[in-house]
């Protein structure tokens, strides 16, 4: 087991969260490939889009309904702070999972993360398991407290 999917794992399990975590075989790397190996509909899939801050460099976390996009500005309005697209090695530094598996908990360091408030409007979300061939379902609330989530309006 990676050290990406233990660390989701003991999350949840710290939270007290009785969670499955699945392997899909198909792979998850994108909203409608985990869509499609779940059984659910695009937008119960949580996109993690991760910025990076101009001001102090810290990676922002955006959780967003598999079927909408974050808009750039409107983003960076609700951070408070200009930001600017994230690289892979920066990603996994702060957040310690490669991109295509980045989840909304277990991140190695403190993350200020935003949340598509279309996403409750689901009984159950489908998040990354901190690969991006492991998912886990949790009601869309529950993610937004273990990740500490602001509910905000960021997508076009």
């Amino acid at each position: 087991m990676s050290k990406s999917l233990k660390r989701v794992r003991a999350a949840l399990e710290a939270a007290g969260e009785p969670v499955e975590i699945l392997e899909m075989a198909e792979g998850t790397r994108t909203a409608a490939d985990a869509a499609r190996s779940a059984g659910c509909e695009i937008d119960q899939i949580v996109k993690s889009i991760i910025f990076t801050g101009e001001d102090d460099g810290r990676v922002v976390l955006f959780l967003t309904a598999g079927g909408n996009q974050v808009d750039a500005a409107k983003a960076s309005e609700v951070a408070g702070e200009a930001l600017g697209k994230a690289d892979g090695k920066l990603i996994r530094a702060q957040t310690g999972f490669a991109i295509g598996g980045v989840a909304p908990i277990g991140h190695i360091s403190p993350i200020r993360a935003f949340m598509d408030p279309r996403l409750m409007a689901f009984d159950r979300v489908w998040a990354a398991a901190g690969t991006p061939r492991h998912v886990f379902a949790l009601p869309p609330g529950e993610i937004q407290r273990l990740s500490g989530a602001t509910l905000a309006d960021f997508c076009l």
